[in-house]
């Protein structure tokens, strides 16, 4: 039986063992977020690595032309719809994907296999959604494909027994009629191997901290802010003296957020770990005692490929600087339930003057908080690198949440 060069043997079984490789991996990548980032760049690399080894695939194919087909009528057309597709599939997935990085708001540099850069293509960023779209929707009808390939080399070997695929086993050897498929397998189990451990589980609430002088410890999010809010301060006796700040405990459910401007469009994000010693007393700003500390590896833009980035040098060198604080002695009222306070923030290992704004709302022992802060991220060394280049010099801070005063 005429059978297919070696070279086509070759391309064949190391296409199909990436394949089975990439489908292993693609399936639980949406649900890594940042600890996938390295796995994404293999997922490019090996991406690449099928797209070259499917043009070599195509010339061979020519230079060499296949064996002649076995069988005709619908089962033969439909046995020609699947290859043609398959071979849509390995052009048109990595196509996609390099298409997919190369429009997203961040240019998130690409090593393959961490030696040889790849140049993105020159396309408009409105194309990112249709990019991101096709490569979702071909990635699902390649493996649809895939699985139909397989089910048609099964029923040629073991229903209809024609030997078909004897002509993409070198030799006739029934050891490499094992071992080849076998990659196919090792694909799959090597690429679900690799998957980084899951992350462990939040707990559903925080418990409160005991009351301890002068801290507020926050079970959640977000920012570096200072509030308070006091309750009615309790008049005290002519000679007495006057009674010390309240602490505020801050409750989960807050949010402290950032936005950037990149090249006319806007990335945002927010921070999921923090915590806040904060002590104030609404109508006496000026006693406001502000301690507020960030995880700098809890940001996120919600975007795998780009909040792996974030801990990098690049922008928060978090290997070297995990925290950021932002600390403020005092603070004063610019209007209405209005409060601005001036500290200092320490990011990256830098220790600048900053000053935040915030407003309270409510009476009593609890209080809504929400404010806002620009930073120049710059001067803190913050996108200080090639895929930087289009962001805006100013990163908007945002915050907000509740805090409840300690008894």
């Amino acid at each position: 039986m005429p059978r297919y060069s070696l070279v086509a043997i070759i391309l064949h079984w190391a296409i199909a063992a990436l394949l089975a490789f990439q489908i292993s991996v693609g399936w639980a990548l949406e649900d890594l977020g940042a600890r996938g980032f390295a796995l994404y760049q293999w997922h490019k690399s090996v991406g690449i690595t099928i797209l070259v080894l499917t043009l070599l695939r195509i010339v061979v194919r020519y230079w060499k032309p296949r064996p002649a087909k076995l069988e005709g009528g619908w089962q033969g057309a439909l046995a020609s719809g699947v290859h043609f597709g398959l071979y849509a599939f390995m052009l048109g997935a990595p196509l996609s994907g390099w298409a997919l990085v190369s429009t997203a708001k961040v240019k998130v540099p690409t090593l393959l296999f961490g030696v040889l850069p790849l140049p993105h293509l020159p396309l408009p960023a409105g194309a990112h959604e249709l990019a991101e779209g096709g490569h979702g929707l071909i990635a699902w009808l390649g493996i649809a494909l895939f699985l139909l390939h397989v089910a048609g080399a099964l029923r040629h070997h073991f229903l209809i027994r024609d030997g078909l695929i004897w002509r993409m086993v070198p030799g006739r050897s029934t050891a490499l009629l094992i071992i080849l498929p076998a990659l196919m397998l090792l694909g799959l189990v090597v690429g679900k191997a690799i998957l980084p451990a899951p992350a462990p589980k939040a707990a559903a609430a925080v418990e409160a901290p005991e009351p301890q002088e002068n801290i507020a410890q926050p079970a959640n999010v977000v920012e570096a802010a200072p509030d308070i809010a006091a309750a009615n301060v309790t008049e005290a006796a002519p000679e007495a003296p006057p009674a010390p700040p309240p602490a505020w405990t801050v409750q989960p459910g807050g949010k402290i957020g950032f936005s950037v401007g990149n090249d006319g469009q806007t990335i945002s994000g927010s921070f999921a770990k923090w915590t806040a010693a904060i002590v104030m007393d609404p109508d006496h700003p000026e006693t406001a005692d502000i301690k507020v500390t960030i995880d700098m590896a809890s940001a996120s833009v919600g975007d795998a490929y780009q909040d792996g980035m974030l801990p990098g040098d690049e922008f928060f060198a978090v290997a070297a600087h995990p925290t950021a604080t932002f600390t403020a002695k005092g603070a004063e009222k610019s209007s209405a339930n209005a409060y601005r306070a001036t500290g200092t923030l320490s990011l990256k290992g830098v220790a600048k003057p900053q000053t935040i704004r915030f407003t309270l709302s409510g009476d009593g022992a609890t209080r809504k908080v929400s404010g806002t802060a620009t930073i120049a991220r710059a001067a803190f060394g913050v996108g200080n690198g090639e895929s930087s280049g289009g962001l805006a010099p100013q990163v908007a801070l945002t915050f907000a949440f509740t805090a409840k005063r300690k008894d």
